[in-house]
């Protein structure tokens, strides 16, 4: 199961849509205080849709306790950064692997991605952009981590409610 975390983040909107993508993606949902929101506010739920109870997640008080808890993420992690020099579909993600986020105002510290250099991902924008949405980044990176992996797992195939498929 890939595994997504969240480092401080502050939109509750933004994690109730990234909730609502691991949910649909198979994947585990990490969440390091502090956020910038409580966990039970009506925005993240909204965003959530009614996927949030389906969601496997968890929160951590800081870093050192998600490192503490998750110990083969240390091996595993891969950091978005707008920083990076390795695009993000240039690398072979495992398929228990973490791909951390960082607080939308701010990305991941540098303290940390300076400490994983080789880890650290970008996903490639035009000009002076400064970053995407958290959520699209997110679903970016964890479906191509998810493609690498053949969609395993996951329903490939789409059906009509009402009418059929002409084949």
């Amino acid at each position: 199961m890939i595994n997504v975390v969240l480092l401080e983040p502050e939109m509750p909107a933004n994690t109730g849509n990234i909730g609502r993508t691991c949910v649909a993606a198979g994947a585990r949902l990490h969440l390091i205080e502090p956020l910038g929101f409580k966990l039970n506010e009506k925005a993240i739920k909204r965003a959530g849709l009614d996927y949030w109870d389906k969601l496997d997640v968890h929160v951590y008080s800081d870093y050192a306790e998600f490192l503490e808890r998750c110990p083969d993420a240390r091996e595993k992690m891969y950091f978005a950064t707008t920083k990076a020099h390795k695009v993000y579909s240039d690398v072979s993600y495992e398929p228990d692997c973490y791909l951390m986020f960082g607080k939308e105002s701010a990305g991941i510290p540098e303290e940390i991605l300076v400490e994983h250099e080789s880890q650290c991902i970008r996903i490639p924008m035009w000009g002076d952009i400064r970053s995407l949405n958290l959520a699209n980044s997110v679903a970016i990176v964890l479906y191509e981590a998810l493609r690498q992996q053949g969609f395993e797992r996951l329903e490939k195939n789409g059906a009509l409610h009402h009418l059929h498929w002409k084949e």
